[in-house]
């Protein structure tokens, strides 16, 4: 993750009548978010929505599964 981004708000949006919303553009910018994209959505008890690149989602699991079949040696 950006070191930037650290407790910085970048915007509030709207959640449309389809449940659509629009991801402000300075994140879109940072991340490299192009339309067509995949994001991870997930959720934190109490309420906290996030939103993850999938790629990055995708290497965080790889890196904990090499992490776990080290530990389990």
């Amino acid at each position: 993750m950006n070191r930037h981004l650290h407790g910085k708000i970048y915007g509030a949006v709207t959640v449309g009548e389809r449940g659509q919303v629009v991801i402000p553009a300075q994140i879109r910018k940072i991340f490299k978010v192009k339309p067509g994209d995949k994001l991870i959505v997930f959720a934190k008890p109490g309420g906290m929505i996030g939103l993850v690149p999938a790629g990055e989602f995708n290497q965080f699991l790889s890196e904990a599964a090499e992490m776990l079949a080290k530990f389990k040696k």
